[in-house]
């Protein structure tokens, strides 16, 4: 099993490849994060069927379930912070506020460098 994803200091995103990603809302209660898990895992297996199949409808109304699961977790949307700090989603961590702490846990060996 490979190692879970680098989480910023602050929690707010997980880095890939270099890339930050808004990571769920710690203050969901469980139960609803589950909630909205198991509604994430089963629009994507819909997008794959509808891409399977070459169904454009369907396909399109799977990538709306998946955004609207993706919005119950706060991983999109308006951010689940409250301290007004920009949203870095999907920015490379190098261009952002996060570059230092990104370059140090990278020659740290923490993630790979292959942003």
């Amino acid at each position: 099993m490979s190692e879970p994803p680098l989480r910023t200091p602050d929690g707010r995103y997980l880095v890939v490849r270099g890339r930050l990603w808004r990571a769920t809302n710690p203050a969901l209660p469980e139960e609803q994060r589950q909630a909205a898990v198991r509604q994430l895992m089963a629009a994507r297996r819909e997008v794959g069927r509808a891409r399977r199949a070459g169904d454009r409808k369907a396909l399109a109304r799977a990538g709306e379930a998946v955004d609207a699961a993706k919005r119950a977790l706060g991983e999109r949307g308006p951010v689940w912070w409250a301290d007004g700090a920009p949203d870095y989603n999907r920015h490379l961590a190098r261009n952002t506020p996060y570059a230092a702490w990104h370059a140090q846990a990278t020659a740290a060996g923490v993630e790979p460098a292959d942003d």
